[in-house]
């Protein structure tokens, strides 16, 4: 049978009956206007749900997870303020009714319904999915929340402090606000929360003010395995560095009155605080779910005779605020009134073409300040004895190195962070310096988390700050891309443009590393970047190029609120020489103003014989094939892709125009690689004769054959003859 039927059957029947579960007498504390607002925000949370399932049945409404039993998320709302950002659990439907209602002019049961029904007039996501969020509540929208929002609530909550001391222009929460996390309990298991719970301790510990308030859902299951009794709070009470409250999530006057304590501690102390809420799951999972398949009938009745809303009306009753049958004629009433309005909601328009999905993917350009660039003075107190070297060439590390200097000079929003980029500098000594010359505000050394290290930076996004964080190996990425994959590209698509979290991602990668570290370090695949959406990829080849790229990607993010990865070639960080001592690999620091724009592609030479394309490594190897190749009497141009998503399409066909063949070099594997997408843009273009070079499908490996498996200057040379010598029959 329908459980939503039978809850709503007993409810109707037990309150009629004056016949509740017991529990506490009402706390002090809540007044009883809240107290009639809080369950006026629960009976339309219930109301949505039980009308979000006939929709669905009826084909006019789509997936969803219901917030039946959960309903006292509406108490935690009323006790903060509106106006504290808010990364809910999708069950909060309560959460953000009770909310809306402490903001005028928000309606945000009609709101909802558009989202059942995966209205283009939804306000939040514009029909792309059904989730919970607002602007004007400052909630951005989650979508399956299984703990990959926490590490994002970490950094928005860490931005709080950050932004006291250096308000960016952009700021987008109040300074005395606090950040809430909620999540279930099946949740709180996830590496992600763990390493989330860890993050928000270990920077208590060390008196870096967090005001961030972590709340579980407690229902006991999750989906269908259950958590065992007392695993919540026996794995959470003794956290060091995060204080831990419990509370009746079922009495609302209970959760009302732990919740203000928690938040008080939360905004006063500058710290971290655990909520954990007793609360019961209904009607199952989501959607078609039916919890009887898997559970005791006994387990579930148990669950349905404990409805947080018959505890609401004996509390209210108790209370003296609300008599039972006024309680009973507002059920009855919501329910209507929510039954009516969907019927005017699936009446809504849908989104029907791929353009109107995909206008959301890049985020709307917002006005920014315009740069003076850096004042003489400044510079030269940062740089010091460096400013005087400035006109000597120099490696990428160390352009890359001042043109972090300059960003962060010319924009004071800009925050480096990641592990071992302060006191260290880096593995690679790339940010050397930095810490010092901005302090550890601007230039964080972060735990080793790769996950917290990305939540911190989409968090800090949120509130207009330009986040720089460095993943030391390009290998250790794979730890985190679900926080690039399913929170940072995601965010303004679901959002539709209203929420984003933009930053600049440095990651250093490729292989070419001699004799170390293998596979580990040496990781040359891209594929995990190259197929999210919106998301732009730089790969720079020399200094010159890397500074000016950089600038590109920081103003991408300002302005553009893109989220960037700019993959730095580890081989070539230090690279001085093309051939045996030349120093012909490094550059002269390129004037601060001066960038390379999304898209622009860099070429070299202008023969008409071969055009080689390719990109970081495979540039400088190319670059050293071509001396061998144009003593044969091949004319050349070797074209450096410099943005490898979006491909520059445009600037590239512009590039081979004329040249008779293409040979593609690729450092990265066959399978998932740059070349793959490249050739097929090739042939549809229908270039007359093109070819790849590859790397193998394999992992390097350590030692003296740590590149047998990638493209070198011999194999490209052999590449180009075989391609040459096809295009002449």
């Amino acid at each position: 049978m329908d459980r939503a039927n039978i809850v709503h059957g007993n409810f109707l029947c037990r309150v009629a009956a004056n016949d509740f579960p017991t529990g506490e007498e009402p706390k002090s504390g809540l007044d009883p206007y809240t107290a009639v607002a809080i369950y006026r925000a629960q009976l339309t949370s219930r109301a949505l749900d039980i009308t979000s399932r006939r929709m669905q049945k009826e084909g006019q409404g789509f997936y969803t997870i219901g917030s039946s039993g959960h309903e006292g998320m509406a108490a935690v709302a009323r006790a903060l303020r509106p106006n504290d950002i808010a990364f809910l659990h999708y069950r909060d439907a309560a959460f953000q009714l009770a909310r809306a209602d402490q903001v005028r002019g928000q309606t945000m049961t009609w709101d909802m319904l558009l989202s059942f029904a995966c209205s283009l007039d939804d306000p939040i996501s514009g029909g792309r999915h059904k989730v919970l969020g607002s602007k004007d509540l400052f909630i951005p929208p989650q979508t399956s929340t299984i703990a990959s929002h926490l590490p994002k609530a970490l950094g928005a909550a860490y931005s709080l402090g950050t932004a006291r001391r250096h308000a960016p222009e952009h700021r987008q929460l109040p300074e005395d606000g606090i950040t809430i996390c909620s999540f279930g309990d099946a949740s709180a298991n996830h590496s992600t929360a763990q390493g989330a719970f860890n993050a928000a301790g270990w920077s208590s510990v060390q008196s870096a003010p967090l005001p961030l308030l972590f709340v579980c859902e407690d229902n006991g299951i999750g989906i269908s395995t259950k958590t065992p009794h007392g695993w919540i709070a026996a794995s959470m009470k003794h956290r060091p560095g995060v204080k831990y409250f419990e509370a009746d999530g079922l009495d609302i006057y209970d959760t009302y009155a732990v919740t203000q304590e928690a938040a008080a501690y939360v905004r006063t102390r500058k710290k971290p605080a655990f909520l954990h809420l007793r609360m019961v799951r209904l009607y199952g999972h989501a959607g078609p779910d039916v919890a009887t398949t898997y559970l005791p009938k006994s387990e579930v009745e148990q669950d349905e005779a404990n409805d947080p809303l018959l505890h609401s009306v004996r509390l209210l009753r108790d209370a003296g605020v609300l008599s039972v049958e006024r309680a009973l004629e507002m059920y009855n009433q919501t329910q209507k009134r929510v039954d009516t309005l969907s019927h005017e909601a699936v009446k809504r328009p849908r989104l029907s073409s791929a353009s109107q999905i995909m206008e959301s993917i890049i985020p709307p350009a917002r006005g920014c300040k315009t740069s003076n660039g850096v004042v003489t003075d400044a510079r030269s107190i940062a740089f010091g004895c460096e400013l005087k070297t400035q006109t000597s060439p120099q490696t990428m590390g160390k352009l890359i190195n001042w043109a972090l200097t300059d960003l962060m000079l010319d924009h004071p929003e800009v925050v480096v962070m990641g592990e071992d980029v302060g006191l260290k500098g880096g593995v690679y000594g790339v940010t050397q310096k930095i810490q010092k010359r901005f302090g550890p505000a601007r230039v964080i050394d972060s735990l080793l988390d790769e996950q917290s290290i990305l939540g911190l930076a989409i968090g800090m996004g949120h509130n207009g700050f330009i986040p720089i964080p460095e993943i030391q190996f390009l290998a250790y990425l794979h730890n985190a891309e679900d926080q690039l994959r399913g929170e940072a590209a995601t965010l303004a698509f679901f959002s539709n443009g209203q929420f984003t979290n933009p930053m600049v991602l440095r990651v250093a990668g490729l292989g070419y590393q001699k004799g170390f570290g293998g596979h580990f370090h040496n990781d040359n695949s891209l594929a995990v970047l190259r197929d999210i959406p919106g998301v732009i990829i730089g790969c720079p080849s020399s200094g010159a190029d890397a500074a000016g790229m950089l600038r590109e990607s920081v103003r991408l993010a300002r302005e553009e609120q893109r989220v960037v990865v700019f993959v730095e070639p580890i081989a070539l960080y230090h690279t001085r020489d093309l051939e045996d001592g030349d120093g012909t690999w490094m550059d002269i620091y390129p004037s601060p103003e001066k960038r390379i724009g999304l898209g622009e592609v860099g070429i070299h030479g202008n023969g008409q014989d071969l055009a080689i394309v390719t990109y970081g490594n495979g540039h400088y190897l190319s670059r050293q094939a071509v001396s061998v190749l144009e003593n044969e009497g091949i004319k050349i141009r070797v074209i450096d892709l410099r943005w490898l998503a979006p491909l520059p399409r445009e600037a590239l066909f512009r590039a081979i125009d004329g040249c008779k063949n293409v040979l593609i070099v690729d450092e990265c594997r066959g399978t998932g690689g740059q070349a793959e997408g490249l050739m097929a843009l090739f042939a549809e273009a229908e270039v007359d004769n093109f070819a790849r070079l590859v790397a193998e499908d394999s992992f390097i490996a350590t030692g003296p054959a740590y590149g047998a498996t990638m493209p070198s200057k011999d194999s490209i040379i052999d590449a180009a003859h075989k391609l040459i010598k096809r295009g002449e029959k």
